[in-house]
């Protein structure tokens, strides 16, 4: 288990891979990569079929040091979220939507959840996502991500310079991390390629816009209330 900041944000976690369920594009606000935009609706293309397909025939979850779940493995139901920690909107996903959803799905062991970087409103956002790898390597991703959006959420403005090193090593110390592993990880850029790697894997996904939230057949895109979210996972859990 990981550290936590209070209980509420216990980690249940393991390190994962991903499923990746079918797409079906619900309408939303979100940040489109290039311009801000209102999504629309979407059939699923033969590729992303063909692509699903072979997906699905994998019936369990790989690990990996890299990808990290929240709650139960064995959960009936996979969360994906691509976000940017710089993104209002991913924000108010994370305000709105995760922290009623930890309540009252993942807890219960009903809904496991994934966070995958797609980090492209700038330098701030590629930095906050290098940081949290880096808490990643002390197993306190979850808290250190908890507590980027804590901050980011106040003013709900990117690019204004509060996503800095200053403040990832004022996390990190209040989170109890090791402050030397952590800030040489951070400096050194250690997590850099992963980063880019990272928005590369969500771009050959069609992802182009955060936030974006697989819920096992459905691909959800924007600050979505949350109704939504419970009414797609209960039709999967009935």
């Amino acid at each position: 288990m990981e550290g936590e900041m209070n209980k509420e944000k216990r980690d249940y976690l393991l390190p994962a891979s991903i499923l990746v369920a079918a797409i079906l594009i619900s309408g939303s606000i979100v940040y489109l990569v290039g311009s801000r935009s209102t999504g629309g609706v979407s059939d699923v293309g033969k590729e992303d079929s063909d692509q699903l397909a072979t997906i699905k025939e994998t019936s369990n979850l790989k690990t990996s040091d890299r990808d990290v779940i929240l709650g139960d493995p064995k959960a009936p139901v996979t969360l994906i979220e691509f976000g940017d920690y710089q993104c209002p909107f991913c924000g108010r996903f994370f305000e709105q939507v995760e922290i009623p959803l930890r309540e009252n799905y993942i807890k219960s062991g009903k809904v496991k959840m994934v966070f995958m970087n797609f980090s492209f409103l700038g330098p701030e956002s590629t930095a906050a996502a290098e940081a949290a790898e880096c808490a990643k390597d002390q197993k306190q991703f979850w808290a250190f991500h908890d507590a980027i959006y804590e901050t980011e959420i106040k003013d709900g403005r990117e690019n204004n310079g509060n996503l800095n090193r200053d403040l990832f090593l004022k996390l990190a110390s209040e989170l109890k991390l090791d402050n030397s592993s952590f800030t040489s990880c951070f400096d050194s850029k250690k997590y850099a390629r992963q980063v880019e790697e990272d928005n590369n894997n969500a771009r050959a996904l069609g992802v182009n816009s955060t936030p974006t939230t697989f819920v096992n057949s459905q691909k959800l895109i924007g600050a979505l209330p949350y109704a939504q979210f419970k009414a797609a996972i209960d039709s999967i859990l009935k």
